[in-house]
């Protein structure tokens, strides 16, 4: 099976390119994009399996990525802050269907109504979801990844965004309205739920979306 890694950067806050790349979800994919070979073909994020989340802690923010590849740290800056990595296929081989599971997804949540809906209502051809309708759709997500939402807690964050292409003709604004979900879930289908985890949920993924993270539940904590 496809191994995975999981990989932790605390980013030093006198760092000036660790503060650059937190300006932007564009500089941050760049710089974590970096830490991988290069020729890796159109599209080296999915080649890769890269998915990374900003997590808040007391400590200041840490970068969670996951990839099919172990990333090649040296080629942080030696100032950049600290970083390990570890292998997640022990936690990946343990599902197994009725295992009750904590999820974290940071996720961009949203729908594509059809031609005749946006000429009607003037809709754009991406509609971003919040509140009820995220949470809807993350229980659509959930079902497709082999899961029964047992809890969940949503939380909007901050928009993701940044200019690809910034000193070119195609410029790119990347825009995407991001959601929390934080929960409890029983497996249904482990290989879905891998699967899922493998690929990410969602879009935006190369901008800090899509990362699913899990790990079993404590006994009384269900």
């Amino acid at each position: 099976m496809t191994a995975a890694y999981l990989t932790r950067i605390v980013p030093d806050p006198r760092s000036p390119e660790a503060r650059r790349d937190a300006r932007t979800a564009v500089d941050l994919h760049r710089r974590l994009m970096s830490l991988f070979p290069d020729n890796a073909g159109p599209d080296p994020r999915a080649r890769f399996g890269v998915l990374h989340r900003t997590e808040d802690t007391p400590t200041g923010p840490h970068l969670l990525i996951q990839s099919n590849h172990q990333p090649d740290l040296t080629k942080l800056p030696t100032t950049y802050g600290t970083a390990t990595t570890k292998p997640l296929d022990a936690l990946l081989d343990a599902l197994r269907s009725g295992l009750t599971i904590r999820y974290r997804c940071v996720a961009s949540p949203v729908r594509k109504p059809g031609a005749t809906t946006r000429a009607a209502y003037n809709l754009p051809a991406v509609v971003a979801l919040t509140g009820t309708a995220a949470d809807e759709w993350w229980y659509r997500q959930a079902d497709t990844a082999g899961l029964k939402i047992i809890s969940l807690h949503s939380q909007p964050l901050d928009t993701a965004r940044g200019t690809r292409n910034p000193n070119t003709g195609d410029r790119q604004r990347i825009n995407h309205t991001r959601t929390r979900f934080d929960g409890t879930a029983a497996v249904l289908d482990p290989q879905q739920l891998r699967t899922k985890i493998l690929e990410g949920i969602g879009r935006g993924k190369s901008y800090g979306c899509g990362l699913l993270s899990i790990a079993p539940t404590r006994p009384g904590t269900e």
